[in-house]
């Protein structure tokens, strides 16, 4: 938490009351969450949620809870500045499908690699030669623990990955 530059002597107002255009008082309940050096902070939580309503939000929750919840107020009203229809969720939305698209991309690897073990394993048993006693960096590495790493059921079940959810 940022102290204001009031409360160290100098009578500069915190961020919110000098768009208020008011005196800022020593009791401010916004001073110490939108310093005077912060302006667009405030300017952005003012212009989506309205001074008075997050005046009130402020002064109902306990003070040790009041960070979070303007941290919780800037993000929005950041979103919403950005993208005023969909705001956070839109973000959220975004962060999702790459999540599905990374799941996907994930999936496919590992069934690559469990198809190119189960062909490595064709080719070694076709010269004569069994998989457990290969020569290979992983066989010395696993030894006689010849356990499979990729134990995954992988199923694929991803809508289109261009349309959006909305």
């Amino acid at each position: 938490m940022k102290e204001s530059c009031r409360k160290q002597g100098a009578p500069s107002p915190c961020a919110a009351c000098r768009l208020l255009r008011r005196r800022c008082a020593q009791d401010c309940v916004f001073a110490p969450y939108f310093p005077a050096d912060e302006p667009t902070k405030f300017a952005n939580v003012h212009k989506v949620f309205g001074a008075s309503n997050v005046n009130k939000m402020l002064q109902e929750l306990p003070v040790h809870q009041r960070g979070d919840a303007v941290s919780s107020m800037v993000y929005e009203a950041n979103a919403r500045v950005r993208d005023p229809v969909y705001g956070c969720v839109g973000a959220i939305s975004s962060l999702q499908q790459q999540i599905d698209a990374l799941q996907t991309q994930l999936a496919l690897a590992q069934a690559e690699v469990v198809h190119l073990r189960v062909r490595q394993a064709a080719s070694l048993s076709s010269q004569g030669i069994s998989p457990s006693n290969s020569s290979s960096p992983s066989s010395k590495i696993m030894g006689s623990h010849s356990k499979s790493v990729f134990n995954v059921d992988m199923v694929v079940d991803q809508p289109s990955l261009g349309d959006s959810i909305w």
